[in-house]
């Protein structure tokens, strides 16, 4: 009898694995754990969009995921439609082992009507390489998955009207342009999933810093942490194997350079929030780095009741006078209501060099500000070192809190927390610091935050007794 039980269960198992591997589309972040991640990547609207992972954090198979659901119509967070793209990856070999398997893992059978094969049959077509893959969408008619390598060439890429093109790893920068020259005229997307392991490329400047702000570059780092699939255990295992810098690439997802980030704890989903119109009440202070042929950086800081910080707003220009650079702060001012003082003034931080009289003009920096209603207190700590280790304390506390959030349009503040580098005897590079600089200045000021104590009331009692007892020594 129990026999028989254990093979019923043992049979009823393998049904369910057969199912799952049937349509493993339909468990994918559904049910039970849920790589909140991965979902992110999927119901982001933006049309160029990129997850920097480390290895077998989740990345190459939203990818993949992102192209089944493109392809087969069924896509839950956005309009379905029939579809043409590509699958671009390294080389042919790289395709057929990774990307092109990922896909045949998600990709109902149903859904595929025919399978083009380079190499090998397709009734093997998991061992073989793929050309092309015409699949039914949900959206009435037929959907073409196509398989590219940068192996062959920028040529290779030319001619075609796409919909999509999903990159596994990073291409060449001639290949990723000629793919965007292939979506524009549908107006489609390019997404990509990489482990950053050349260094600071053209995809860190381009996509990673967005240098030319553009609305529709997207970026998310993952880690092996956020993929709730790996064993805590295994992760804690296969850190211990790595030197430091290969952690930072292959576990984090981050660029690297030769001394590494100064702020690797930042993490912009998380560190990075959208605006929202703080009370009154948290208002705090302005700070400033000032610049007149280098930028001028300057935010507003806001305070809540639990001592966490909050960038909210951002003035970041060069070649300016003082006086423009006064405007555009009084300007973000008014906007926010921001408070002034009893005569109608800013009050801001500054860095002292602004006492400093220049060639240009018998007055300072100070002087100047002042003339246009800005009283700045040039009275900031500019120790370096502690400025950094206060800033890290914010961006990430010893238990994993944070307690610094910056507003998305701050860009500036946010592109230079990300290219901030050690360089040679551990002290950082001097470039694009300016808004850095103003944020240590203001974080140096904060009271650093002592925890509160609940006591009970067999503690509270002894404290009674014990002053009780220290009144009638001294009596």
């Amino acid at each position: 009898m129990e026999e028989e039980i254990v093979n019923k269960i043992l049979k009823l198992e393998t049904e369910i694995q057969i199912r799952f591997d049937a349509n493993k589309l339909n468990f994918y972040n559904k049910k039970g754990k849920v790589h909140k991640k991965q979902i992110a990547f999927h119901k982001c609207k933006k049309r160029n969009r990129w997850v920097f992972g480390g290895n077998r954090s989740g990345k190459t198979e939203c990818g993949a995921v992102e192209v089944v659901y493109l392809a087969c119509g069924l896509h839950p967070y956005k309009k379905n439609k029939v579809t043409e793209g590509w699958v671009v990856s390294l080389s042919r070999q790289v395709q057929r082992d990774v990307a092109q398997r990922k896909i045949l893992e998600y990709l109902p059978l149903s859904y595929i009507v025919d399978i083009v094969m380079v190499t090998g049959s397709k009734d093997n077509a998991v061992n073989g390489i793929i050309d092309f893959i015409v699949v039914k969408s949900e959206a009435g008619g037929f959907s073409k998955i196509g398989f590219k390598s940068c192996d062959q060439g920028r040529e290779k890429f030319q001619g075609a009207s796409l919909d999509y093109v999903w990159f596994d790893e990073e291409p060449p920068f001639d290949i990723y342009l000629e793919c965007k020259m292939r979506v524009l005229d549908r107006c489609g997307e390019i997404f990509g999933t990489m482990t950053p392991l050349k260094g600071l490329t053209w995809v860190f400047n381009t996509i990673y810093l967005n240098e030319q702000n553009d609305e529709q570059v997207w970026c998310e780092t993952m880690e092996w942490a956020d993929n709730p699939f790996l064993s805590k255990k295994e992760v804690e295992a296969l850190t211990k194997t790595l030197p430091a810098d290969e952690i930072e690439s292959r576990r984090y997802g981050h660029f690297m350079q030769n001394g590494g980030l100064v702020y690797s704890e930042f993490d912009e989903s998380q560190n990075v929030i959208e605006p929202f119109e703080i009370p009154s009440e948290w208002q705090d202070n302005i700070s400033i780095d000032p610049g007149l042929h280098n930028p001028l950086s300057a935010h507003f800081y806001a305070v809540d009741f639990d001592g966490n910080v909050y960038v909210v707003a951002e003035h970041f220009a060069a070649g300016q006078t003082v006086e423009q650079h006064a405007k555009a702060i009084w300007n973000l001012a008014k906007k926010l209501n921001w408070k002034t003082d009893g005569r109608g003034f800013l009050h801001a931080l500054i860095d002292s060099a602004a006492n400093q009289r220049t060639l240009a003009s018998s007055k300072n920096v100070v002087e100047l500000f002042y003339e246009n209603k800005i009283v700045v207190n040039t009275n900031v700590n500019k120790d370096l070192f502690a400025g950094i280790s206060v800033v890290k304390s914010y961006l990430k506390t010893a238990d994993g809190r944070r307690r610094l959030f910056i507003f998305k349009n701050c860009i500036n503040l946010i592109r230079e927390i990300k290219s901030y580098w050690w360089g040679d005897d551990d002290v950082p590079i001097k470039k694009d610091d300016h808004a850095l600089d103003e944020l240590r200045y203001y974080l140096m000021t904060k009271p650093i935050k002592k925890e509160v104590v609940t006591k009970n009331e067999i503690q509270k009692d002894k404290e009674r007794m014990a002053k009780r007892l220290q009144n009638q020594k001294y009596r």
